[in-house]
């Protein structure tokens, strides 16, 4: 434990536990609206505000929150109306955004494609002060809107026309969404990277889906695999000197082969218990189905 007695290793742990518990808390909408790419996408236009901190020389974190929730907005809107041609558009918006932040960096006065490095893959000596304290604002945020409206994201996110139906305010709960998964890119980009945010969005809640399908313990086990997975990471990186990004994410994806290997001898099991609990006289096409597996989706 020598490496708490160091102060940017306090700062990396702290980070490292909010980007733990906010990015399966936003990758559980995501998941649940098939756009697992989306945090993908946004670490691309994040790049853009990254290079215009440095041209400015204001804060890259949260100039990048700026570009970020722009962009967001505008993938929404492109989902909104681009219906024919919407691909091609959010192609340009991903690579434009990639493409501007690396032009803009190099634009600045002491700015080089190495100052990148540690925005696109994470950095455990980088992280300051300033980072942690963006960091817990914009992690504030996220959990306040994913657990405080977590009934109508979740509704939203499973079906949009039953939810405009019941009068809920479906744009603004997309764009909220949208806007969500922005300030998550941000708020883990000193951790994992750009480039890889979306794993730790995407694969701790594809992992507890392998245990359940309840809204509630998937999100519960998401965030328990994204605590640990990034305490471990960032632990990991300090002794054995690897970058924290690539290590944090190979875990995960550890966590979710280890949880599937744990899940399918569990389903075999029940499957079997349920076989045995039918009624023979009832035929199989008769049963009522144990869950709805074969969407992807969970269930409330």
């Amino acid at each position: 434990m020598d490496f708490l007695n160091y102060a940017f290793m306090q700062r990396a742990l702290l980070a490292a536990v909010l980007v733990g518990i906010t990015a399966p808390a936003v990758g559980i909408y995501l998941v649940q609206r098939r756009q697992a790419l989306m945090g993908d996408g946004i670490g691309h236009v994040a790049m853009t505000g990254v290079g215009l901190g440095f041209l400015l020389s204001w804060s890259p974190v949260w100039m990048a929150t700026l570009v970020s929730v722009l962009g967001a907005v505008l993938m929404e809107l492109i989902r909104w109306y681009g219906r024919t041609r919407g691909d091609i558009a959010l192609a340009m918006l991903f690579y434009g955004g990639m493409a501007g932040g690396v032009m803009l960096i190099n634009l600045a006065p002491n700015g080089s494609n190495a100052n990148l490095t540690s925005y696109l893959f994470g950095s455990l000596s980088t992280v300051s002060e300033s980072d942690v304290t963006a960091i817990i604002l914009l992690a504030a945020f996220v959990v306040l809107v994913t657990l405080g409206l977590r009934r109508q994201l979740f509704a939203v996110s499973q079906d949009e026309e039953f939810a405009r139906v019941t009068g809920l305010p479906v744009r603004a709960l997309n764009l909220l969404t949208a806007i969500t998964a922005a300030v998550t890119v941000t708020v883990a980009m000193r951790v994992v990277g750009l480039l890889l945010v979306s794993a730790l969005m995407v694969v701790p809640v594809a992992a507890a889906q392998q245990l359940t399908r309840s809204f509630a313990a998937t999100f519960a086990i998401a965030v328990a695999i994204g605590i640990t997975v990034t305490i471990g990471g960032t632990v990991t990186s300090y002794y054995q000197d690897v970058p924290p990004g690539a290590t944090i994410v190979l875990l995960t994806i550890g966590a979710f082969i280890a949880l599937t290997a744990l899940a399918t001898p569990l389903a075999r099991r029940r499957a079997r218990a349920m076989a045995a609990a039918q009624p023979s006289g009832d035929p199989a096409e008769c049963a009522i189905p144990a869950s709805r597996e074969s969407d992807g989706k969970v269930s409330v």
